[in-house]
């Protein structure tokens, strides 16, 4: 095996570790919750205000990253 064709073999298995459904899955879910803690926070308004567009933004990535093979 030549070094052109393992440093390819090693970009494709670090590809596969990163788009995996598992971890995409945690991260969507993940910026749903923040979504939702920003929704109700008392804090700020900035915050309260891009609750939504973060919400979405977590659905919409985890109904795309549920059509990944495992």
């Amino acid at each position: 095996m030549s070094l052109g064709a393992n440093s390819s073999m090693t970009g494709r298995r670090l590809t596969d570790r990163i788009l995996r459904r598992g971890p995409l899955e945690a991260v969507a879910t993940a910026i749903i919750a923040a979504g939702v803690f920003m929704l109700m926070q008392p804090f700020s308004l900035t915050l309260y205000s891009w609750s939504f567009a973060t919400t979405l933004l977590g659905t919409v990535m985890f109904t795309i990253v549920s059509k990944i093979r495992e």
